[in-house]
């Protein structure tokens, strides 16, 4: 044999090995996808004790086993990641966090329709916040995709806020002079009809508030009384059922589309797992939050009936108004929630 056909036999044998292997590896990709694991970062503002911290590290064991470890959520909690929360909607549109929880009206700043969980007075019951939700989801999830480039992977509820004060508050003048932390604009404008002062504080600087005085009361839910330890520096609940909030768990849509078709459709059904888990816990939760700051020393003052009708009385201005400059969709979802209700 000559030098040439020696060089050409050789070529030959290393070309046919080279198709095998990736033959093996198309083959491979066309029965389950990439081989290949991925891991985001995923952020939260509370802590392990919150049940949305909670709630996403017990997403990330969901996901992993979804995926055989193919996905995996790298899951930073208490904000160790420096967000604050009302800049999260940009964060993960951005891919600055790929992943990220945040709550739902605290980005209305960014998108004003988010806002509408928190109508104030809008829900009166938790089952009636399950029905927002069902009903303004798809509209959710159409903004998230097409205008902040991420996909939202599931919502979960918060029981609904209540005033946390020093002093008992039984009518619309033991409301007047209070200064209160409020965690959204419809929170803050309830505060004002009813005359108190709004401080829109982060949840981490609600404690050291209360404590040096800056602030005397808060509008907030039992969770976060019971992660805040409110039974050291406050004294009542009032269960005034003003707002119930939800936070929604967001991908940014580049990284979710990386993923190979099969893959991230058991991504967005580990999502749609995990808000049903959600909502079925957050049902039980506030009775169980609740008892623990009673059992601390915090005392539940049930609203009478004239201060409710009060409170809704003075606040009718606030939904009508923000209707009035709502996006197109607010009127829809409104009109579809009284009917689905019965009002």
């Amino acid at each position: 044999m000559t030098l040439a056909a020696s060089v050409l036999s050789l070529f030959l044998v290393l070309a046919g090995c080279g198709n095998d292997d990736s033959s093996s590896s198309d083959a491979g990709k066309d029965a389950g996808g990439s081989a290949e694991s991925v891991s985001w970062v995923a952020n939260s503002v509370y802590p392990d004790s919150n049940h949305n911290g909670e709630g996403l590290k017990e997403f990330a064991e969901k996901l992993d086993e979804a995926t055989d470890g193919q996905v995996k959520l790298e899951v930073q909690l208490g904000g160790a990641l420096g967000y604050e929360g009302p800049e999260l909607l940009s964060a993960v549109r951005d891919n600055a966090v790929p992943v990220s929880d945040m709550l739902t009206s605290g980005v209305a700043g960014d998108e004003p329709l988010f806002e509408i969980v928190t109508l104030p007075f809008l829900v009166q019951s938790f089952d009636e916040g399950k029905i927002l939700n069902d009903i303004a989801r798809p509209y959710f999830d159409q903004i998230a995709e097409e205008k902040w480039n991420q996909k939202i992977l599931y919502v979960a509820p918060w029981p609904a806020a209540g005033f946390w004060t020093k002093n008992e508050v039984k009518s619309l003048e033991d409301m007047k002079g209070l200064k209160m932390r409020t965690y959204d604009k419809n929170g803050a404008l309830v505060v004002e009809a009813a005359g108190g002062t709004p401080h829109p504080l982060p949840f981490s600087e609600v404690y050291s508030s209360l404590s040096t005085g800056v602030i005397d009361s808060v509008l907030t839910s039992t969770p976060t009384a019971v992660d805040a330890k409110f039974w050291e520096v406050l004294d009542y609940y009032v269960p005034a059922n003003v707002t119930m909030a939800t936070n929604f768990v967001s991908v940014n849509l580049d990284e979710l589309n990386k993923l190979d078709k099969e893959t991230q459709e058991k991504v967005i059904n580990a999502g749609k797992e995990m808000e049903e888990r959600m909502w079925q816990l957050g049902a039980e939760l506030d009775k169980e939050k609740e008892a623990i700051v009673n059992e601390n020393g915090i005392t539940t003052l049930e609203p009478s009936q004239g201060f409710m009708d009060n409170l809704a009385e003075v606040t009718e201005h606030i939904r009508q108004e923000w209707l009035k400059g709502a996006p197109t969709e607010a009127q829809e979802i409104i009109e579809k929630f009284n009917k689905e209700v019965g009002r």
